[in-house]
């Protein structure tokens, strides 16, 4: 067929080529410093994707877990302990969120660092109806170390091919509007 256009082919081309490359990542194309206000204005983008640890962790009939038996959906991994504070105060908002965006687009993965206070995790979720939060525990804090994390709680979100797109050091309501439109932009959703 005669394209009346010179280089119609090429430009053509070009086009689908940057088209794909943005819809195959669109959450590093949308977040942008205009999502990180309110609650989540602590959030530090990072600077290179920089892959998740391929370390083990536990869920919560001590089972092996990797980040990866989650992929193709972005990843919301949150450090936390019974004994934190803070962390207890940021969980209810972190399964208000799970609830509110779905497990087939986000994984909210809460690693607890409960050592010898790892049996009070179960009745915490009980007492505060943590019903769509998976039980998950950093054993020996080695997913904590390698990634570099040093503070109670820190949430690192993930894009769905496992790669650092930034963190959130301290706690935050991740069921405001704030929060769940920087989910939204990560996971590629509108509002």
């Amino acid at each position: 067929m005669a394209h009346p256009v010179p280089n119609f082919l090429i430009g053509r081309r070009a086009l689908l080529a940057g088209a794909s490359a943005f819809f195959a990542a669109p959450a590093l194309a949308d977040l942008g410093p205009r999502l990180f206000t309110g609650t989540v204005a602590k959030f530090d983008r990072a600077k290179a994707g920089k892959p998740l640890p391929t370390l083990e962790f536990l869920d919560a009939q001590d089972r092996p877990a990797l980040f990866s038996d989650f992929k193709d959906r972005v990843l919301l991994v949150n450090f936390w302990a019974t004994w934190c504070a803070p962390c207890v105060k940021e969980m209810p908002s972190l399964d208000r969120l799970q609830g509110l965006v779905g497990k087939d687009k986000l994984i909210v993965l809460p690693l607890s660092l409960d050592g010898p206070s790892r049996d009070k995790v179960v009745p915490f979720y009980e007492q505060q109806a943590l019903i769509n939060l998976g039980i998950f525990f950093d054993k020996g804090r080695k997913i904590m170390q390698a990634t570099g994390t040093t503070v109670l709680p820190t949430t690192i979100l993930a894009d769905r091919q496992g790669r650092e797109l930034g963190r959130l050091e301290g706690e935050a309501d991740w069921d405001q509007p704030e929060a769940v439109a920087l989910i939204n932009a990560a996971v590629g959703t509108s509002g």
